[in-house]
């Protein structure tokens, strides 16, 4: 692999600050850019995104179905490890018995919970999985005898023990009815006592690069979250009551309220087994759950809760409304989850119970829904309505799954050891099965692509097709003799975006080519304290290609103090007081993060350059320095065969060293995925022309192009202090040559 000679770096770049660009926007005005304005939270509203076709859905819920295994860390999958389930305890009541349940999700962790088995039943039995949601206690949940005589009085349940313990109301009817119900513990509720529900052990938490807790900036940078947890012991459970001898596998039911609604439907979501599912009080286009263990970096930007139960179709879907978030449900994504089932051809397989005169619950009412649900789609056979009746309640006692002979959980099985181990095992889980997809010969490149590249759409929220029409004004012209100096905008009306550019145009011999040469602080560091061009920009000016520069998403223009931008803004849960209330899911859960927003202008330009009437034949990116390089590397990763050649200098930047959520290069997931090597190596087999970085860093990108069958196109620049001149003087060395050769990840 060649490796280029330097040449020295161009005193004026390292000492003389650039003069102010001309501007494209008035003075003490801003870029017309929505993204300005209030950062999108769980509160915001969340229409559901309509589709015309059943082609068009199928496309959508792949993509959908992609972003939410992403976003909970489950992409790949873990290897599936032994559940060594310990059964014990059985308590015998009129038409059912109850055990005690223990399983490991994954080595060490436990997920406990409750069995009920119908009695005087042969054969497989349908099931029923069941997550209690955020009730106190949790699945040893008891409302009080005062509470339920209220309840009772309006109207919310029929019977005393029923509404005292409604978590166990359900599970033992759909056990009379003829169902295996395993009614599992949420983390930290009940007996899942080894980490605090919502992730935070406030008064010891790791955040290093060998160790890390749950809601820090290593544990965001590899998408490792409370949900993602919570998700996985689903999973879980669903494996072990896919595996009882008594389940017909392909009958099996999943049912939650509020959190646990949030559950049912992320479990929909993510596996194909659930054949009925009902989310109670939960799924609307209103808040869209309140709990860490709701939320997760990347889920719902772009998508809500009707996108993400809709994952469920065409299986049978049921919903509940209350006086709470879903109490528009009937009018604002019930009509739409309808529409989809009827063009997929099954408009009975969606309903749901609206019972707005009740505040949030998963009460008789809503209960008897749920019955008469389950019996019509899981076929039990019963005359309608199935209504509960009242039965002999379980005691703390009965339904612990810890005594003497299974103990509780202690030591460096509970707390921040625990959680430590947990996050190191989902590393190591991720780096086996990312070793297993890494680029090792020819044709390996299309699995590389298709997991860590698919991760990195998910990350990144757009490729080139996906950006809309480019509008362009221009502001201001200046000759200058051999080139004009031009400042303008470009608008994109669908995304609601502006750009501020600022364009070096040869006055007679362009050669057709652009070079979009992106700054560590925006389009004022293409010119010199003189407000001329650099030399670098000089001598591409004089080699016949245009030169555009751009102030991205808060560089420049974008800035009220003109400062540069050391830290973004993050938003929270409630009041934010709490540090759980400022986990990063809050914001990068419903908001792209500003690297990943830089990248769309940097596609934008692109669009813009491609369609716009002067015509130009090739497009290359330059971008020097740990801000500008690892976003050409994102911004080439992104636009496929649309960008010739690709000169970077990284600075040897890496995401693994960012340690703060508010830093303008935290991207969430990056480090999982490769970090900024994962990143250059997607460029294969495109031109890249690489500085900042040494032969062993560099491993993966050789791998990749190697794959490619095209090990050339990568040039490594060798160290030095500043490689803008190499880079620059090797686009220009390649202006003459034959025309590009497709690339595998184009549009």
């Amino acid at each position: 692999m060649p490796i280029i000679p330097l040449v020295a770096a161009i005193a004026s770049l390292l000492v003389a600050a650039p003069a102010s660009a001309p501007k494209a926007v008035s003075s003490g005005d801003r870029p017309a850019d929505q993204r300005l304005g209030p950062l999108r939270s769980l509160d915001s509203y969340f229409p559901f995104k309509e589709v015309e076709s059943p082609e068009q859905w199928e496309a959508r819920r792949r993509q959908l179905r992609r972003q939410t295994k992403v976003a909970t860390g489950l992409w790949p999958m873990p290897f599936r490890t032994p559940l060594n389930a310990k059964v014990h305890g059985k308590v015998v009541r009129d038409e059912y018995t109850v055990e005690r349940v223990i399983l490991e999700s994954l080595p060490g962790h436990f997920v406990t919970g409750s069995l009920y088995r119908p009695l005087g039943r042969t054969g497989r039995r349908p099931a029923v999985l069941t997550p209690h949601g955020h009730w106190p206690q949790g699945r040893f949940y008891d409302a009080g005898s005062a509470n339920v005589r209220r309840l009772i009085a309006a109207g919310d349940e029929r019977f005393e023990l029923g509404g005292r313990f409604p978590i166990q109301a359900r599970c033992v009817q759909l056990a009379r009815m003829g169902c295996v119900v395993f009614n599992y513990d949420m983390v930290g509720y009940a007996d899942s006592v080894q980490l605090p529900h919502r992730g935070f052990d406030e008064s010891d938490r790791v955040d290093t690069p060998e160790a890390w807790s749950f809601h820090t900036a290593q544990a965001e940078l590899r998408l490792q979250n409370m949900m993602g947890l919570q998700s996985w012991n689903s999973i879980r459970a669903l494996d072990f009551v896919s595996a009882l001898p008594d389940v017909d596998p392909e009958k099996i039911a999943v049912t939650g309220a509020s959190g646990g609604g949030t559950q049912t439907f992320m479990l929909g979501a993510l596996d194909d087994r659930p054949a009925v599912l009902l989310p109670a009080v939960m799924v609307s286009t209103a808040m869209q759950g309140g709990c860490t263990c709701e939320n997760a970096c990347f889920l719902r930007v772009g998508a809500g809760n009707i996108d993400l139960a809709a994952l469920a179709a065409p299986r049978p879907l049921g919903l509940t409304a209350a006086n709470d978030w879903t109490v528009e449900l009937e009018t604002k994504g019930l009509p739409q989850l309808k529409a989809l089932y009827e063009m997929l051809g099954h408009p009975k397989r969606v309903d749901a119970r609206i019972a707005t005169h009740f505040n949030h619950n998963y009460n008789a009412i809503s209960r008897t829904f749920l019955y008469n649900w389950l019996n019509k789609h899981l076929g039990l056979g019963y005359v309608e309505p199935v209504l509960e009746r009242d039965f002999i309640p379980l005691s703390i006692d009965e339904m612990t799954v810890w005594n003497d002979k299974h103990p509780k959980p202690s030591g460096s099985q509970v707390g921040t050891a625990h959680e430590t181990a947990i996050t190191g095992w989902f590393t190591k889980e991720s780096d086996r099965a990312l070793d297993q997809v890494a680029p090792n010969g020819p044709g390996s490149l299309d699995a590389f692509r298709q997991t860590v590249g698919g991760a990195f759409d998910v990350l990144l929220g757009r490729r080139l097709g996906d950006v809309g029409q480019t509008d362009y004004e221009l502001v201001a012209k200046e000759d200058r003799g051999d080139y004009l100096l031009m400042t303008g905008l470009i608008s994109m009306p669908a995304e609601k975006e502006q750009l501020p550019l600022l364009f070096l145009y040869p006055r007679e011999n362009w050669n057709k080519e652009v070079v979009v040469w992106v700054q560590e602080q925006g389009k004022s560091e293409l010119l010199d304290k003189k407000g001329d061009p650099t030399s670098e920009a000089k001598k591409l000016l004089d080699a016949g290609f245009a030169v555009i520069s751009a102030d991205l998403l808060f560089q420049g223009e974008f800035l009220e103090d003109g400062k540069p931008l050391e830290r973004t803004r993050l938003g929270h849960q409630g009041n934010g007081r709490g540090d759980w209330q400022k986990a990063a899911a809050y914001t990068f859960g419903y908001n792209y993060s500003l690297f990943a927003k830089r990248v769309h202008d940097l596609l934008s330009i692109i669009k813009f350059i491609q369609t716009d009437q002067h015509g130009a034949e090739r497009i290359h990116l330059l971008g020097v320095g740990k801000t500008a390089g690892p976003l050409v590397a994102a911004a080439k990763a992104q636009a496929g065969d649309a960008v010739d050649v690709t000169a970077i200098d990284t600075g040897g930047f890496r995401f693994s060293e960012v340690n703060r959520l508010d830093d303008p290069m935290f991207l969430p997931g990056a480090v999982k995925y490769r970090d900024l090597p994962g990143l250059l190596a997607l460029i294969a087999p495109g031109k890249l022309l690489l500085a900042g970085e040494t032969p062993d860093s560099t491993q993966l990108a050789k791998a990749a192009y190697r794959a490619s069958g095209k090990p050339d196109r990568l040039r490594l620049v060798g160290k030095q202090a500043h490689a803008t001149t190499a880079l620059v003087d090797e686009i220009v060395n390649q202006a003459q040559r034959p025309s590009r050769d497709g690339d595998a990840r184009s549009e």
